[in-house]
């Protein structure tokens, strides 16, 4: 059985790849499940609500007082709205679902950082192939297409693994696609990973994307 690791989890912490967690906060066993959750819920909701923002990352903060909100999208002009009208209907609607943070008014920070360049991002690059897939385009060409933005984006090397019953085949299969080098066993190269459910109509494909961001 091979012994798989999270490419991302791998490098947390390490100086070189200035790779740091999503969820910064700490809590006691009592707190530690109900901010777990309400952390997932809250990517949860952001990630479906945004989805046309291209969110790259989401960033959660817990203080003694306060919760903050960091937002790495791709457009951000979709996020704020005009005059901010969007990014205040955001907020109002997220203190609705922080319930565990210790302070009466929920006090609640809500920040909106723009992400330049989306083929430098795993998830934007990944959920972006999901959504041509779900339109039922060629598989082989958008996948290549994604892999050359990539590297004329700059990138030292790409991967991308598509399985299960692609292009609706009744025997489920599995494909790997390179361009580059990517190294998973050196914590020099920074590796950005994501993978990304396809529920197409013959069911369920998985989608991993590797991109080596360089040292």
């Amino acid at each position: 059985m091979g012994q798989k690791v999270n490419p991302v989890a791998f490098r947390l912490g390490s100086p070189k790849t200035n790779v740091s967690w999503t969820s910064r906060w700490f809590a006691n066993k009592k707190q530690y499940i109900a901010f777990w959750q309400e952390d997932l819920n809250l990517r949860r909701f952001l990630e479906d609500r945004l989805r046309q923002a291209g969110v790259a990352a989401i960033y959660i903060e817990r203080f003694n007082r306060n919760i903050k909100i960091t937002l790495v999208v791709t457009r951000p002009g979709l996020v704020i709205g005009r005059g901010g009208k969007g990014l205040e209907e955001l907020k109002g609607k997220l203190k609705t679902m922080v319930k565990t943070i210790n302070h009466p008014d929920k006090n609640l920070e809500l920040d909106v950082e723009e992400y330049k360049n989306p083929d430098f991002s795993a998830k934007v690059v990944s959920e972006r192939i999901a959504s041509q897939l779900l339109r039922r385009m060629p598989y082989r060409r958008v996948i290549n297409q994604a892999m050359d933005r990539i590297i004329a984006a700059g990138a030292k090397g790409v991967k991308i693994i598509i399985k299960g019953r692609v292009n609706g085949a009744e025997i489920s299969r599995q494909e790997k696609f390179y361009r580059g080098q990517v190294s998973l066993n050196t914590i020099r190269s920074n590796i950005d990973y994501a993978q990304t459910p396809v529920l197409t109509r013959s069911g369920y494909i998985g989608l991993r994307v590797y991109i080596n961001r360089g040292k």
